[in-house]
């Protein structure tokens, strides 16, 4: 019944389905903008000014959002994954491994972005349309792909000029 109470009141000017993705969250700095379907998790950590227009988080690790997050439609961050190494069965048994996810300030992904646990995603980073990203982001670089590469970093001096200015959007 709530699943269904919910639906009835997403959006990006829905100040109640906002209201239950904030308090679901472990801790956030202010007001959220949702303008898709968006499932943040109790171990969400949120900057200032996150955009989500669709992001589901998976599992149960810790993912940290850095100030002024934008996402496009259709991301994913998967923070849990079955335990097929160790365990006691295979494919894979009842465990789980769990890893967290940070990711820095004035970061943008994409639609359709996947991000796997035990990932770190630097500030000012881009992660392009249907990137799959597995392994660490440094700071400015411009990632995608599948698994996902460096294409190539932005203009340091210019993001680092507009963020002193304080020219967030």
């Amino acid at each position: 019944m709530l699943k269904k109470i919910l639906k009835l009141f997403r959006g990006s000017k829905n100040k109640l389905y906002k209201f239950a993705q904030l308090n679901k969250v472990l801790r956030h700095k202010g007001e959220l903008y949702i303008g898709g379907y968006t499932t943040l998790s109790k171990n969400t950590i949120l900057g200032k000014n996150p955009n989500f227009n669709g992001m589901k988080i998976l599992g149960t690790g810790r993912v940290t959002f850095g100030d002024n997050f934008h996402s496009g439609y259709g991301c994913e961050i998967i923070t849990s994954n079955h335990n097929f190494d160790n365990g006691n069965k295979i494919p894979y048994d009842e465990t789980f491994i769990t890893k967290d996810v940070v990711i820095g300030d004035n970061v943008w992904f994409g639609n359709h972005v996947t991000v796997l646990g035990g990932v770190s995603i630097g500030e000012g980073a881009i992660i392009q349309a249907k990137a799959l990203v597995h392994k660490d982001v440094p700071d400015y670089a411009i990632v995608g792909g599948n698994p996902c590469d460096i294409i190539k970093f932005r203009n340091i001096e210019h993001y680092k000029k507009l963020k002193s200015e304080k020219k967030f959007h």
